[in-house]
């Protein structure tokens, strides 16, 4: 035998083979115990990492090779080998990590120390999702929305994104979106969709809590609604990226938060946190205006930031540690799931725990045992309220524990509000009434001229009272000169003042206001004494007092008096509408004329407020041959002026009112105004209030109703149509017959059937007929100055 090449002979190689077997028989159980042990946590791996990646890779090799067969025709089989042995070589250059492309189109796996999903990773070829953060924000005074509005750029500016468009990350320029404008249902029943990109929505919030009514109570009561409407789902904002809140408040008012201190912001929050599926990207917010406020809420910004660009790179929030999300704070000790909803039980706990087996659930049956415990010997002496009882849940939160219902004053005598008013003027009645001197019966007494009223109707200014039994409104009208002050809600939830002690109380501090006037230079001493018997009662101060639950009582007072009542309505409340008696003119304010418009202009609080109008119309068309009906338009340029007269017509063919008085709004230049856009820009001159009347005139000549221009009060900017029904022998007959319509109403009662001829007045003076002025001949016009102007 001849040594190999090697220079190893065969002996020496029958000796390794032998020293190997050896080793083999000797040590060979350990060995396969050892690999088979090897190979098992080789497989488990594998097993698992094809669990996350097995599907994309087979997904994407299998569109692959459907492709492949696809392009080729029968007679490119071989091709088609060829492929699948180029996808072998893919494969391998993939694992070896020397062909970097073919490594990129395999699944990724993201590395980090928190529990990361990929759907801000997008893979080449797909979508980008686009980041729309939403800031949503309250006001009265406008100090949140300048606050909100410095506070939105900076936040852009720190995404790499702007308002002008200009964004260098995945995040779009931020929205800014006032509560009182928009429509809930379209931004807190489901996200906002794009129809251009991919987009989704992360919602931040900004709310001052008010110690009034306003737009925070309705956005509440909207939001708690969601949550119990069994046809919505249950979190209906899951698909939000998350939300944030914060909260502005007056620790002078409410030292600690327990009583009060940023409430809303923190009920906001906590519904929030159930409609989105617990989703609350970072902590409440809370900053006190006068103190840290802006600190704070630079604080706030700069967390949420982080948050964001988190957002920004893996699409997702992370785990978070347990409770967080909850509605309310883990560590609190109150029922996690409560509502905030007041139910009233007198029942002692004692009672209703008698006969129920401890740890039972407590269902319909339970709720019924309840309710037959309430009614005792106890209850028999004291009559007890009913249980309000939320089928929408389950268990013992069906039956709230025993809380007592406190209903509030509207205007309190500390509060705020009622410093506000009676700074403006007003001298409040009650609780929840007030009344004003008016401009125009300060000019009366001087005279300097009188309102529209005088001329329209014959009324004198300087006898004519101007209140209200409810300073509460329901809408929150752009061009209104309340200041953002008096509160506003949708139903009457205060202390309800008899209708005696309002009469009486607005009566007395008319006159005293009259008797302030008595000093003032140039008040004539007739018009004085004249103005010491009241002979007509405007209701349309500020409010809405067809709100007030006993409006025909204070009526009837009024009237018992000969005093005549022009009562004015926003076209909001049908039911009160419906159930008011004869008044001498009622009127309601048509602001717009379709649902878009009205809603920038009124601003109103109820959600179903374009149905509310209309049925509010019906009511009028009805009642039309009953009382004398009329609709006020006020016009602001710029809002519904523009082609808008055609719509107007409509509104005045469904509702076919004996009058329709055009007026230009009057700019009262507050910040709540220039809030709402409104400026003295949008304020009409009186030649195009006249330039649309006359469209509107043949608007309604078009339609076959018979409307002329009746008369005019150009010092107030104030035009009337009328219904021919009062155009007797070529002659408007516009005033009233006052002492004819007490007569009515002492022969036929409050609800008697009579018709708005039957106390038609004189003719209109000629002075106040279309193209005439209106202005009293009796008196004399001045300048701002005082100075006479002299008649043209």
């Amino acid at each position: 035998m001849f040594p190999d090449s090697r220079g190893v002979s065969p002996s020496v190689f029958a000796e390794i083979i032998q020293d190997g077997l050896q080793l083999w028989h000797e040590h060979r159980i350990p060995i396969i115990m050892s690999t088979l042990f090897v190979l098992g946590l080789l497989r488990i791996y594998l097993h698992s990492t094809d669990d996350r990646t097995g599907p994309q890779l087979k997904s994407k090799l299998d569109a692959k090779v459907t492709s492949k067969i696809a392009s080729v025709g029968r007679d490119e089989k071989p091709k088609f080998v060829i492929a699948k042995e180029e996808d072998s070589e893919d494969s391998k250059s993939t694992e070896t990590g020397n062909n970097r492309k073919s490594a990129k189109q395999g699944p990724r796996r993201i590395r980090g120390d928190i529990n990361r999903k990929t759907r801000g990773s997008t893979e080449p070829g797909t979508e980008e999702h686009k980041i729309q953060v939403l800031v949503f924000y309250s006001s009265l005074t406008a100090s949140t929305e300048k606050i909100t509005r410095t506070f939105t750029q900076e936040l852009a500016a720190s995404l790499g994104c702007s308002a002008e468009g200009e964004h260098l990350s995945r995040f779009l320029p931020p929205r800014i979106l006032d509560l009182a404008e928009i429509d809930f249902d379209e931004y807190f029943i489901t996200p906002p969709k794009s129809e251009t990109e991919s987009v989704d929505h992360f919602y931040l919030l900004v709310i001052p809590s008010y110690n009034i009514d306003s737009i925070n109570d309705t956005f509440l009561e909207h939001l708690q609604e969601t949550h119990h409407d069994f046809r919505i789902d249950t979190s209906p904002l899951a698909s939000i990226l998350g939300y944030s809140v914060f909260g502005f408040g007056d620790r002078e008012g409410w030292p600690t938060e327990e009583e009060g201190f940023c409430f809303q912001a923190k009920d906001v929050d906590k519904w929030m946190a159930k409609l989105s599926g617990r989703k609350r990207a970072y902590p409440l917010g809370m900053g006190d205006w006068k103190r840290d406020g802006k600190e704070r809420l630079l604080e706030w910004r700069s967390g949420l930031v982080d948050v964001l660009k988190q957002l920004e790179q893996t699409g997702f929030l992370g785990e978070g540690v347990p409770g967080s999300g909850d509605p309310l704070e883990s560590d609190d000790e109150e029922e996690a799931e409560d509502d905030g909803e007041v139910m009233i039980d007198d029942v002692p706990a004692s009672k209703a725990a008698k006969g129920r087996s401890s740890g039972s659930l407590e269902d319909v049956e339970d709720i019924g045992r309840i309710m037959e415990l309430s009614r005792t010997d106890d209850s028999a002496k004291k009559p007890a309220p009913p249980l309000a009882i939320d089928f929408t849940i389950e268990g013992k939160q069906a039956v709230k524990k025993a809380a007592t219902v406190t209903v509030k004053e509207m205007v309190p005598k500390s509060s705020p509000t009622y410093a506000a008013l009676t700074k403006q003027g007003y001298s409040i009645v009650g609780s929840h009434s007030g009344v004003k001197i008016c401009r125009w019966t300060k000019s009366a007494l001087r005279g300097r001229g009188s309102c529209y009223k005088f001329s329209f109707y014959g009324i004198n200014s300087h006898q004519c009272m101007e209140s209200t039994p409810s300073l509460s409104c329901s809408n929150k009208c752009v061009f209104c000169w309340r200041h953002g002050t008096n509160p506003v809600g949708t139903t009457w939830r205060w202390v309800v003042d008899p209708p005696k002690l309002i009469f009486d109380g607005v009566k007395e501090n008319h006159y005293k206001k009259i008797k302030m006037m008595r000093g003032v230079p140039g008040v004539r001493a007739e018009r004085f004494a004249e103005a010491m018997r009241i002979r007509h009662c405007a209701l349309s101060l500020v409010g809405e007092p067809i709100f007030y639950p006993h409006i025909n009582e204070f009526l009837g007072m009024l009237h018992g008096e000969r005093i005549s009542s022009f009562l004015v309505c926003n076209a909001q409340h049908p039911d009160q509408l419906a159930a008011l008696q004869h008044v001498t003119q009622l009127y309601v304010s048509i602001d717009a004329s379709n649902r878009e418009s009205l809603r920038r202009i009124d601003r109103p609080l109820h959600r179903d407020f374009w149905e509310r109008f209309q049925r509010c119309l019906d009511i009028l068309r009805e009642r039309r041959f009953r009382q004398r009906t009329v609709f006020r338009l006020t016009l602001v340029k710029g809002f519904n002026i523009e082609d808008e007269a055609e719509g107007y017509a409509d509104l005045v063919e469904k509702g076919l009112p004996c009058f329709v008085e055009v007026k230009g709004v009057t700019y009262c230049g507050t910040s709540t105004s220039s809030s709402a856009g409104l400026t003295m820009a949008n304020v009409p001159f009186y030649q195009e209030v006249c330039d649309f009347v006359v469209a509107l005139e043949r608007a309604l000549r078009k339609r076959g109703l018979e409307y002329g221009i009746a008369a005019e009060h150009a010092h107030s900017c104030c035009i009337l149509l009328a219904s021919e029904r009062f155009k007797v022998d070529g002659k408007w007959h516009t005033l009233i017959d006052y002492d004819r319509f007490f007569e009515l109403l002492e022969e036929k009662g409050p609800d008697g059937d009579f018709s708005p001829e039957d106390y038609m007045g004189p003719p209109t003076p000629e002075w106040a007929t279309w193209g005439n002025g209106g202005f009293d001949p009796r008196d004399q016009r001045v300048d701002k100055k005082g100075r006479p102007i002299e008649a043209a």
